[in-house]
């Protein structure tokens, strides 16, 4: 068989592969077939064709309306346009099946021939009752899943759709799931999708497919479903006390609900492991008298919670997330009260604005913690150990104290930002840290970063106005800095050899010099609005560097070294520059932008690649060399310079030729052959007194301004 397939070319259709299995049996080596045959696998796991190392992966896209139109018509009315009456029916139809083919082809094998009453029944009963026929074929995919993965599904179709998936997977790491590995499956047989803004989502069909696995097994009896989120039949559960054991996820709109009746109603729900209640608007914590969280949650959300701790009664030996948005909370605990959180790991206060101490010495093994919004949080104290690994404070504005311990020995994030009354910060020992950022913090003045942050790659420091030095240690895989706006910053220590840091921003600073050391991999240098800086060392090569942008300095003379991958170069408002020393080749550059220096001279070497050259308000400049060639050339502005000549050279794409200003011009030379010459301007360039022969016959040429110059008319 094999050997018949390699001499000819073969188009071979593997249709609902769901096993590596049967792609080693028919496509298991390229080989066996001969070049220029094709192999369309279609499968509803796309780990099956990842693991067996097909080339183009491509998902299939549901149908446009357009299209699902003229498929529901075709089964529906055996053409292509509805009957008479039936037009908006068919829109509602096609409507409802979201694109799916599966469900306009069932849909309209239904409808057909039925009349319009019998229609608006069909449709009204979708809304209860799913399609026997679609819900099988979609379970397909949710029948091959591990146990685990199943019970992953479920929550996210009845919990978790439209979360962003960072804190889906705290939540489903909370209930003892393998998160990432459960959502990545579930992404990879379509079930689920990952929007562009990070949220989960999936089609509308498969979420009420996974709300009939869930509903059907007791549809009239709700108080045994394993997760409630119909408003009405929690509020009926919770109002007549028949809650049961059965129930391990609640997610409740409360909007109106009584408080009292609530807490109560979850008395009996002893096995609930996931609980969250949003919508709720404030009530007097005196409106209500009694508050019961079951002990067995593990994570848990209330939005609005009236009270100033937590209540006596609740035992959280077994929470392992909470998340309080809008609560009225004081402290976790009453005072004296030290009830440990054995297993919290995940803690959120969002618009707490009662917040005013939080002690995390009760929380040993608390890996997340996130603070926003918490206006008047005072104070945060932590234990002398922690198992902290990612710690984001924002926008708490009368923060004064955050008691880091003294080793956070896994730390990998850190992120403040609008702390403004934080006055110093101390890291302590994090030899794990990999991300740092510092923002908006005003009045700090003092910020210490450990001696050594092996691990470091991301340092982001911006608006911190009263900050003057920054020492950032030994940080050998350092791929990130960037300090903004520190206006008062005159020194910044960094290491002789930074060997991983690829990118440097420094803007609005006080430093008078920089030395960039060794950076081998260094992309992106940028530098700007720092005007006391004098000196700039530069590496005598930055052979990775490709852009590099200098604005508003204080340089006399700036050399690049050998930059053989540059390819935008831009020196911006460097007032005092008087040399510029270029490489004699530059060979990828793109871009050269220079403005305001008081350069007299400019050789731009070898640059067989520059697209676009523009030299402005150099008042100094009397002589600019260009190669030979510029064959990619295709903008060239030169404005307010002293040059008396100028030759072009052989440009054969350039579009824009502006030489505006230049009123020392005397002799300009283009050459016979500019095909593709569009714009030329010469205007104010006095002592100009004849076009280069033939400009004036091009006829690529739209516009030409000759305003001011000595020409009196043109050949």
């Amino acid at each position: 068989m094999v050997q018949m397939m390699r001499r000819k070319k073969v188009l071979v259709v593997l249709d609902d592969v769901d096993c590596t299995d049967q792609l080693e049996a028919l496509a298991g080596d390229p080989n066996w077939y001969k070049p220029g045959s094709r192999i369309i696998i279609t499968t509803r796991d796309e780990q099956v064709l990842v693991a067996h190392r097909v080339g183009f992966i491509n998902n299939v896209t549901l149908l446009s309306h357009t299209e699902a139109i003229r498929l529901f018509n075709r089964y529906a009315f055996t053409k292509e346009t509805p009957i008479q009456g039936h037009k908006e029916l068919s829109r509602h139809v096609v409507k409802y099946a979201n694109g799916l083919p599966l469900t306009i082809k069932v849909l309209g094998s239904l409808l057909c021939g039925q009349n319009e009453p019998e229609w608006k029944d069909a449709l009204q009963r979708l809304k209860t009752i799913p399609l026997k026929e679609t819900m099988k074929i979609l379970e397909i995919s949710y029948d091959a899943l591990d146990d685990d993965y199943k019970e992953i599904f479920l929550d996210v179709v009845c919990l978790l759709k439209g979360w962003v998936k960072d804190d889906a997977v705290i939540a489903l790491k909370s209930c003892g799931f393998f998160a990432e590995a459960g959502l990545r499956v579930l992404e990879q047989r379509s079930l689920i999708t990952i929007s562009e803004n990070g949220e989960l989502d999936m089609h509308d069909h498969i979420e009420e497919m996974g709300m009939n696995i869930v509903r059907r097994m007791s549809h009239n009896k709700p108080e045994t479903h394993s997760r409630l989120w119909f408003r009405n039949e929690i509020k009926d559960i919770l109002a007549n006390n028949s809650g049961t054991e059965a129930t391990k996820c609640i997610k409740l709109n409360a909007f109106g609900l009584n408080y009292e009746m609530l807490m109560k109603g979850l008395a009996n729900m002893k096995e609930l492991r996931f609980l969250q209640v949003f919508g709720c608007t404030y009530v007097s914590r005196y409106q209500v008298s009694y508050w019961n969280i079951p002990n067995a949650l593990r994570f848990l959300r209330l939005d609005n919670y009236p009270f100033s701790n937590l209540p006596e009664t609740f035992q959280a030996n077994n929470l392992v997330g909470l998340d309080m948005r809008d609560s009225r909370m004081v402290q976790l605990w009453e005072d004296g009260e030290e009830k440990p959180f054995l297993k919290l790991r995940f803690l959120k206060f969002t618009s707490s604005y009662h917040l005013r101490t939080l002690d995390l010495s009760v929380a040993l093994n608390l890996e997340t913690l996130i603070l926003e919004h918490c206006y008047y949080l005072a104070e945060v104290h932590f234990q002398v150990t922690t198992n902290l690994k990612e710690l984001r404070i924002h926008d708490c504005h009368n923060l004064e104290k955050l008691h880091m311990p003294a080793e956070s020995p896994k730390l990998t994030s850190l992120k403040l930002s609008w702390c403004e009354k934080l006055r110093t910060l101390h890291l302590g020992i994090t030899p794990n840290l990999e991300t740092l950022s510092l923002g908006n913090c005003s009045n700090i003045v003092e910020f210490e970063i450990p001696a050594e942050c092996p691990k470091l790659v991301d340092l982001y420091l911006y608006n911190n106005a009263k900050l003057r030095a920054l020492d950032i240690g030994l940080t050998s895989n350092l791929e990130t800095l960037i300090v903004n706006n520190c206006t008062h910053m005159v020194e910044l220590y960094m290491p002789a050899e930074r060997p991983k840091l690829v990118t440097l921003y420094l803007s609005d600073l006080m430093l008078r010099a920089l030395d960039i050391g060794l950076t081998s991999n260094l992309e992106s240098l940028t530098v700007k609005n720092c005007t006391d800086m004098v000196e700039l060392y530069m590496p005598a090569e930055c052979p990775k560097l490709v852009t590099l942008y200098l604005s508003d300095l204080k340089l006399r003379a700036l050399d690049i070294g050998l930059t053989s991958n540059l390819e935008s170069l831009i020196v911006n408002h460097c007032t005092d520059m008087v040399q510029l020393y270029m490489p004699a080749e530059c060979p990828k550059l793109v871009t050269l932008y220079l403005s305001d220096l008081k350069l007299r001279a400019l050789d731009i070497g070898l640059t067989s690649n520059l697209e676009s050259l523009r030299v402005k308000n150099c008042t100094n400049m009397v002589q600019l060399y260009m190669p030979a060639e510029c064959p990619k050339l295709v903008t060239l502005y030169l404005d307010n310079l002293k040059l008396r000549t100028l030759h072009l050279g052989i440009t054969p794409n350039l579009k824009t030729l502006s030489l505006t200003d230049c009123c020392d011009l005397v002799e300009l030379y283009i050459p016979a052959e500019c095909p593709k010459l569009v714009d030329l301007d010469l205007s104010n360039c006095i002592q100009v007194a004849e076009l280069p022969e033939g400009i004036a016959r091009l006829e690529c040429l739209n516009k030409l301004n000759i305003t001011g110059t000595g020409i009196s008319r043109l050949p």
